[in-house]
């Protein structure tokens, strides 16, 4: 039933003319190579993809804040009229939010130090002994504790996590190519020395926009059609794919952007 009114919903958001949303929406975020500070604004393909979505809507009073993970997937969960990106899409997260749009694809791969000639891990199994990096409430930390994982190192944000591996504080960390070379940028660390340890198969997920579940059918019904007409006129995949420029990425977790009428 539930699955129906939001059909009927979408479809009729897709087919009338979007007005103004009169409500305040706050969508939250972090740091990642698609959403970065450029000066003091919040800016990154991710975010352009965010804000053409709202504004295609008619939702023009919104606040943009970037936040460690664990504090935005916080408040994701437990507040109205959230919207949250980039949110990776699993089955346990599935009945926890109402997804809006997928904005891309990821892989995720265990990397080490490329001179640690004492790290090797060919399967999960062997990698279980060694100590391993993760960021807080992250896909990657859920899904290393769900295969049984106890040897973890949590951290707040992803740029702490990198250091403890730059610092051989920890065996391995879990990155998608992207991540890792943003961190490279970042940190101006030679990427090539690291080095690919396992692709970690089962975490390849689609990463999206998502609505807290509190949020109501009517504001994302019109936030999906908006989405759904720039995933199909190509917006969002030539506007991901654009490389992202990573020498500008911040690791200010701290700044807030805001959106009013």
């Amino acid at each position: 039933m539930k699955k129906a009114l939001s059909a009927i919903l979408l479809y009729a958001a897709a087919l009338t003319p979007i007005g103004v949303w009169a409500q305040p929406v706050r969508v939250v975020t972090e740091t990642t190579p698609y959403v970065f500070m450029l000066g003091d604004k919040i800016a990154g393909p991710a975010t352009e993809i965010m804000e053409k979505t709202l504004q295609l809507a008619g939702i023009k009073d919104y606040s943009l804040n970037m936040y460690p993970w664990a504090r935005a997937y916080d408040m994701a969960l437990k507040e109205p009229n959230v919207l949250i990106y980039l949110i990776a899409r699993t089955p346990e997260r599935e009945p926890q939010f109402h997804w809006v749009g997928e904005l891309l694809q990821v892989r995720y791969y265990l990397y080490k130090l490329k001179e640690r000639s004492d790290i090797s891990a060919s399967s999960l199994d062997a990698a279980r002994n060694m100590v391993i990096g993760v960021m807080r409430d992250d896909l990657r930390h859920q899904y290393l504790q769900k295969q049984g994982f106890s040897r973890l190192v949590v951290s707040a944000q992803t740029a702490e996590n990198f250091a403890q591996l730059v610092n051989r504080k920890v065996d391995l960390v879990p990155l998608s190519e992207s991540g890792a070379a943003a961190q490279c940028q970042n940190t101006r660390f030679d990427c090539s020395a690291l080095e690919k340890v396992l692709l970690l198969d089962d975490m390849t997920t689609g990463v999206y926009m998502a609505y807290s579940k509190s949020t109501g059918p009517e504001l994302v019904a019109r936030t999906q059609a908006a989405f759904e007409q720039l995933r199909a006129n190509g917006t969002v995949r030539r506007t991901m794919e654009a490389k992202p420029p990573l020498a500008k990425v911040s690791t200010n977790t701290s700044a807030g952007a805001s959106k009013t009428p």
